[in-house]
């Protein structure tokens, strides 16, 4: 099962060049079928890029998400810090294999009207 989600152009840029191995999020999907990430870049790009298998998915308390995954997360611990800041638990999706598209695509492609605010369910 896929999900479409919504990942800042700078962020979405390192996943697909191997320098950010983890997504985090404050909150996560909840069907345990979900297996790939079709990755929209929001603005200014505003199209989807490419996809990634997920690898697994940590949940923990903040202090042992950043010592787990620090050295491939791909932003700093001042940012990782103000994203989680009043949340006691991170979620790190560990970023598989990925696959950059070689064409932009638009939502359309995948019958969806509007960027999700965090993700939607593409099956």
């Amino acid at each position: 099962m896929r999900i479409l989600l919504s990942i800042k152009p700078e962020f979405a840029e390192k996943i697909f060049n191997g320098t950010k191995k983890y997504e985090f999020r404050r909150s996560i999907f909840k069907d345990k079928k979900v297996n790939k990430v079709v990755v929209y870049a929001s603005s200014p790009i505003q199209s989807v890029i490419g996809e990634f298998d997920i690898e697994s998915i940590l949940n923990d308390d903040l202090d042992k998400i950043w010592e787990r995954t620090r050295d491939s997360s791909g932003i700093s611990e001042d940012f990782y810090r103000k994203y989680f800041a009043n949340r006691s638990v991170a979620y790190a999706i560990k970023i598989g294999r990925v696959k950059k598209y070689r064409k932009k695509r638009q939502l359309s492609y995948y019958n969806v009207a509007y960027a999700p605010q965090s993700f939607i369910y593409l099956d």
